[in-house]
This record gives structure tokens, C-alpha cells and sequence, in this order.
């Protein structure tokens, strides 16, 4: 087996014996590219989402040096009509960018010393190829395809790894893009090339607002069309994963769920729920692989506006984003809208393609982005945060006086979380001062229950032995009048569908004189 040429199906073996969730259906969307215009395909998904995993099962499938048939006996590949087709039926050119990033880091030649390595793999596996002074790796590859009359599938992993890693080397990343456009750009490229399969995190760089390789068909989070349900498990996964190693569903779910893909409205990270089910318990596996700095850069940049979203999401809100304007480059950040969207792309936030809003999707990614919260200079958010725990147990507890004075600790001094301008506001500020209770409810802004909305509901999750809450809201008024309207406009009929162990708070804040008040009452069914 070679390096870069052939490498056979020892990899995709490896997947198949670790718990493998079948998406071999890609292969049948793959195929129906082959030896076509549309034969150059892009799929950009976020860290740990499964990427290298669909470039060695199509390495296994395609390569013709093995004979897969064992390992996709039984897969849902199977049943389509051209799997017999091209089943170990093209040599292979596969090229994992991060490796040659890793062993050529920082040296300007990288692309060259790419192209001298790939090439003398070609020659020793063809030794009947001869090199020309000038010839490069498309050169090696025509000469190749014209002696044996076959076509390459190429699959190259993490494409974008040099425009990543290379920041500040404006030649290795033009001359990474130069050779994309010299191998898949070109007539000729058709006739070396059955199908090309790229992979990265960011979808293909624009340059003046075009694509450099624009004839590639491209999918991304953003935009993953039919290929929507490959991006990660979906909740039919998840559900037999967690009943094959009875781990509770609601659990995973609460951890690792919450992208919107495409049509497909629950997808889970695999990455984490594979290493939640072999440890038998949930933990921030996923964050605990990188780029955490680059959170804590992008939402400190100084955008208009740029505080306040990441605020409000951190609240449980959604932001509206437009990810039109992102050029494709983690280093060419020029708005709130870009870092909102490069930030979709790492994972750290859902997409919402139909609303165009972006936000945090689950306990996992919410605990990274509170990390990375605490740790810039927003302090009065920060507080709140540490706070919010003994502000749940005051609110359990009904110590109104104390949950009273927590909540006017954010307003020590003219600034606070968000200004409190008006009742929205209000509500952001005071979800942030209820983060912890997200470990223990599922909580509903502007919940429809009885005969109206109610301002914030926290429903207990599964095996949680404490009482629902409805928190009403009022700005210039008092607290009475919220308790009050909860059982004019019986806002606990909803609630009561869950648990009749339900308290009753209202919160008042007076702008003028910045103080809050606060009435507890235990709701007797």
C-alpha cells in the first residue's frame, strides 16, 4: 500500500470496528459526479465531524489495489445500482494536507515539496513514467493516465489546512491555490480525473468574490443541500447508540444536539457522543480539541454590536447573521457578520438557513463559549455567571431578598450586561444571571401558555427532582403585578402538562432608580 497512491482500505476497516454509523449513502451521491461536469465535489464541515472517516471509506470503495466487498457487506451502499459500478475500480490519489503541513511546517517550499513527494511515489508505482525537466505533478499525472488509459479518483483531506496554518505566507497559500487550479481547472484535468473528493472546514476561498475553483460543487454547513443528513449523527443514530450502551438519550441529546443542517433539524457532534457512550458519561470532549483561542480572538474583536449578539446566544437567543460576505478565510475578518460566520463554520455556532440566525446549540459548545466569555475583560458578565448558581438555589430556596440583591450586583456601576432599555433587554440579562439552571431545565423564552406568553419558563429535564419555574418580568412596574399576571393570563396551564410542582416568580426593574424587586410564590394545583 502506498502513501499517497492506493492506499487500500486498512483505515475504513479500522472505522468499521469502532462502532461505525453507516453514511455510506455519500458514495451513491459521489458516483452520480463521476466522468461529468459536476465531477469535482467540496464537503466542509467543522472539526471532528466525521471528515476524514467519509475520505477513507471512499479511498476504500474507489481504490482499486483491494477488494472491498467484505467491509461494505451489509452497508446501505449496497442496494444502490452503481455500487457494483465502480467498486474498486480507479487508482486512488489521496493527499491529507495536515500532513504535509506538519512535516513542512513553516518552510515557504511546502507546495513544492509536496509535489517533488507525490511524484516520486507516481514514478516508483508506474516506473515506466519518465520525468521531464520541467514537468510537475498534473504533468506526471497526464503521462500516467495517457500510458494506462485509466482516470484517478483524488481525494485530498482538510484542503484548506495550508490557508489555516499558513497566516502570515502569502506565497505558500497563492501557490497551494495555483496547483488546485493547475490539477482541476484545466481541460486536461477531465481527462486525468474520474472524480475529485475534497474535505475541509472552510469552504474554497474567494477572490473577488469568486471562487479560485468555481467549478467545484460545494457543501457546507451553511449550505449542505442533499447531503444534509452525512454531516453528523442524527437523532436515529444517536437513539440506537444509546440503547446499545444504555446511556441515556435525553442526556446525549442534551450535550451534543442542536445543529440544523440543511432540512435535517437535530444533528449531534459524533466525535463527543461516540466518546460519551464508550465512557458512560458526558463531558466537553469536543472542545477539548482545539481552537479555543481563536473563539476567544474572534468574539473580542471590536465590532459594532458584535458584544451584544454573542450575549444574547449565550442567553439562548438567536441572532440574525449574513454569511454571504465571508471570503472563505479565517485570517480576512472584516465584520460582526464574518465572525458570526466563521464561527459557524468551527462549530461553535448552529445556522438556522431558513431564519438566517445563527446560535449556541448545546450544553458542550455552551460551556466553551462561557469559558471563553469569562476569560475577556466582560466582567459584569462574567459575574453573573459565577453567580448564577447560588442565584438558582436562592430562587429554589424563595429568598427573595437574596435573589434581589444578586441580581442588582450586575448593576454596580452605569454599565452592566446590556443596557436595560427596555424589557428585552431585561430578559437577556436576567437568563444570563440563570445560566447554571440550564444544567438542570429546559428553558423557554416567551413560552405560549394559557392566554398569553410567558416572559421565562424552566421545565426540569428528565430524573431532575426540582420545581418548574415561570419567572414573569416587569420594567417600571412591580413585582406584584408580574405574580399577578401569571395567574390572570394562566401561564402555568403549560407547565402543569409536566409537573404540578411549580413556583411562581416575578421580577420588577425600575430604571430610574436601578433597583430590582422580587415576589416568590409556590403555586398550589
Amino acid at each position: 500500500m502506498g502513501t499517497y497512491i492506493n492506499k487500500g482500505n486498512d483505515n475504513f476497516r479500522e472505522v468499521l470496528d469502532n462502532d461505525y454509523i453507516d453514511k455510506t449513502g455519500i458514495i451513491s451521491e459521489i458516483n452520480k459526479t463521476l466522468n461529468s461536469e459536476r465531477r469535482y465535489t467540496c464537503v466542509t464541515r467543522c472539526r471532528r465531524f466525521g471528515k476524514s472517516m467519509a475520505a477513507d471509506m471512499l479511498c476504500a470503495y474507489y481504490d482499486k489495489s483491494c477488494d472491498s466487498h467484505e467491509l461494505f457487506d451489509g452497508l446501505q451502499i449496497v442496494a444502490d445500482k452503481s455500487y457494483q459500478k465502480h467498486l474498486n475500480k480507479y487508482p486512488v490519489l489521496k493527499l491529507d494536507i495536515t500532513n504535509f503541513t506538519t512535516k513542512y511546517k513553516d518552510d515557504p517550499q511546502i507546495i513544492a515539496l509536496l509535489q517533488k513527494d507525490v511524484i516520486e511515489e507516481l514514478l516508483s508505482s508506474y516506473p515506466t513514467i519518465t520525468l521531464g525537466e520541467r514537468d510537475d505533478l498534473m504533468d506526471v499525472l497526464i503521462k500516467i493516465c495517457a500510458q494506462t488509459g485509466e482516470k484517478f479518483i483524488c481525494i485530498i483531506d482538510e484542503w484548506d489546512a495550508v490557508l489555516r496554518e499558513y497566516e502570515n505566507d502569502n506565497k505558500a497559500e497563492d501557490d497551494f491555490v495555483k496547483l488546485l487550479r493547475r490539477l482541476f481547472k484545466g481541460d486536461e484535468s477531465k481527462k486525468v480525473f474520474a472524480g475529485v473528493y475534497m474535505t475541509g472546514i472552510l469552504p474554497i476561498k474567494k477572490y473577488n468574490t469568486e471562487s479560485a475553483l468555481n467549478n467545484f460543487k460545494e457543501y457546507s454547513v451553511i449550505s449542505p443541500k442533499k447531503l444534509d443528513k452525512y454531516f453528523g449523527f442524527t437523532k436515529a443514530d444517536v437513539q440506537m447508540l444509546a440503547e446499545k450502551y444504555d446511556m441515556p438519550f435525553d442526556e446525549l441529546e442534551k450535550w451534543y444536539d442542536g445543529y440544523k443542517i440543511g432540512n435535517e433539524d437535530s444533528i449531534f457532534n459524533p466525535n463527543s457522543v461516540i466518546n460519551a457512550v464508550l465512557d458512560g458519561e458526558c463531558d466537553t470532549y469536543w472542545g477539548k480539541t482545539g481552537a479555543y483561542d481563536n473563539v476567544l480572538k474572534y468574539i473580542q474583536m471590536n465590532f459594532d454590536g458584535l458584544k451584544d449578539d454573542v450575549i444574547r446566544m449565550l442567553a439562548g437567543e438567536r441572532v440574525g447573521v449574513d454569511t454571504t460576505k465571508f471570503q472563505n478565510d479565517m485570517h480576512v475578518i472584516e465584520s460582526k457578520d464574518d465572525v458570526l460566520t466563521v464561527l459557524i463554520h468551527l462549530g461553535y455556532l448552529a445556522y438556522d438557513k431558513g431564519e438566517q440566525q445563527c446560535y449556541i446549540p448545546n450544553m458542550e459548545v455552551g460551556i466553551e463559549m462561557k469559558n471563553a466569555v469569562e476569560a475577556t475583560s466582560w466582567k459584569y458578565v462574567s459575574k453573573a455567571l459565577e453567580s448564577s448558581r447560588k442565584l438558582l438555589r436562592d430562587t429554589l430556596d424563595m429568598k427573595e431578598e437574596a435573589v434581589v440583591t444578586a441580581l442588582e450586583s450586575i448593576h454596580q456601576e452605569e454599565t452592566s450586561i446590556l443596557s436595560y432599555n427596555d424589557e428585552e433587554s431585561l430578559s437577556c440579562a436576567i437568563s444570563i444571571a440563570y445560566y447554571y439552571a440550564k444544567n438542570d431545565y429546559i428553558i423557554h423564552r416567551e413560552m405560549e401558555s394559557g392566554k398569553g406568553f410567558a416572559d421565562l419558563v424552566f421545565i426540569p429535564r428528565k430524573h431532575v427532582d426540582k420545581p418548574a419555574m415561570i419567572v414573569e418580568l416587569k420594567y417600571n412596574k412591580d413585582a406584584d403585578t408580574a405574580i399577578e399576571q401569571i395567574h390572570r393570563k394562566e401561564y402555568q396551564g403549560k407547565v402543569l402538562e409536566y409537573t404540578d410542582n411549580l413556583l411562581l416568580v416575578g421580577i420588577n426593574y425600575d430604571k430610574e432608580t436601578k433597583k430590582h424587586t422580587c415576589v416568590i410564590e409556590k403555586y398550589m394545583v
